[in-house]
């Protein structure tokens, strides 16, 4: 299996609860809390812990929240490399209603970086970098951050000879969309981002893969995901175009899906699983996250009981 490393630059402790009825102007007592480790590189990592694999995380980590992210992710098991950030750790709050089971999540903001920040990440993560590995850059750019870092970390990346696996959004997302000179491997979207970048909707999945398909032509990357919620997802890459069926679940939490997807996806990989083969893998672990309560993640044995209940086939 070839390395793994995730990165995680806006990391989160992420608090989950629930309440009987979510009214406002009132005080709501809450059930127990639950307490986990969050942001995107993280939660692709714990994916891949709970897949059985491994991974490196390089996370950054400030403050009291950053003293108990790191705890949580030393009690998980997870081989994490420290980066010091700049301020306080980002804190998540989900909160369930009882009576329509819909998710109410509040996130407090991170601290900012500078540029002596960005020289730091872009040191730290050429020393990780694993070579002829897969890099997972997955989660939001921290504010003080430029939106082109991911092309930044890609050329560092890059010079290694590192596989980069990018799961962001906003400005950063839009950013590696235009393409650029050191594009990463793998990037992942969902239906609303890449309706709104492609400016026309995607209604069906053929619309949706001829769009990563235009993507992949401009050279934005050599593969290129479209996460159609409970359709699946599509994937193209240069002569590939690939529907996976999400398995038919009952829906819990949406809530660490498209991490549970980019971890079994980047896993397969590792493993020496074809494009075909490790959408599979992600798609049914995507499936087995929605399964699950709050922030929760996919689990093996769900991942491999609806693998089978997510084929692929090929679009024209």
């Amino acid at each position: 299996m070839q390395d793994i490393l995730t990165v995680t630059l806006n990391p989160t402790v992420d608090l989950s609860t629930g309440v009987a009825h979510v009214v406002p102007n009132e005080k709501l007592r809450c059930d127990a809390p639950v307490t986990d480790p969050g942001g995107g590189g993280i939660n692709v990592s714990r994916a891949i812990r709970l897949l059985g694999g491994e991974s490196r995380a390089l996370v950054a980590l400030g403050g009291h929240n950053g003293d108990k992210l790191r705890a949580l992710l030393e009690g998980e098991g997870i081989r994490l490399i420290p980066l010091m950030a700049p301020g306080e750790t980002r804190l998540s709050l989900a909160v369930t209603d009882g009576v329509s089971g819909q998710q109410y999540r509040f996130v407090l903001p991170g601290p900012e970086w500078n540029a002596a920040g960005l020289r730091a990440i872009l040191a730290a993560i050429t020393t990780a970098v694993p070579h002829t590995g897969y890099v997972v850059i997955s989660g939001s750019v921290p504010r003080g951050l430029p939106d082109d870092f991911t092309e930044r970390a890609c050329a560092k990346l890059g010079a290694r000879g590192a596989r980069v696996v990018v799961d962001t959004s906003g400005p950063a997302l839009a950013r590696v969309a235009r393409g650029s000179d050191c594009p990463p491997f793998a990037l992942r979207m969902d239906q609303r981002e890449a309706e709104v970048m492609a400016g026309r909707p995607l209604a069906d999945r053929a619309d949706s893969a001829a769009y990563a398909g235009e993507l992949v032509a401009a050279g934005v990357a050599d593969v290129v995901i479209v996460a159609r919620g409970a359709d699946g997802s599509v994937l193209a890459a240069e002569g590939v175009r690939l529907h996976a069926a999400a398995a038919q679940v009952s829906v819990r939490s949406k809530v660490g899906a498209g991490d549970s997807f980019v971890g079994a996806f980047t896993l397969a990989l590792a493993r020496g699983a074809d494009l075909a083969r490790a959408l599979q893998w992600g798609v049914a672990a995507a499936s087995s996250a929605v399964m699950t309560d709050a922030t929760a993640l996919c689990t093996l044995s769900q991942t491999e009981a609806l693998f089978d209940r997510c084929p692929v086939t090929e679009l024209n």
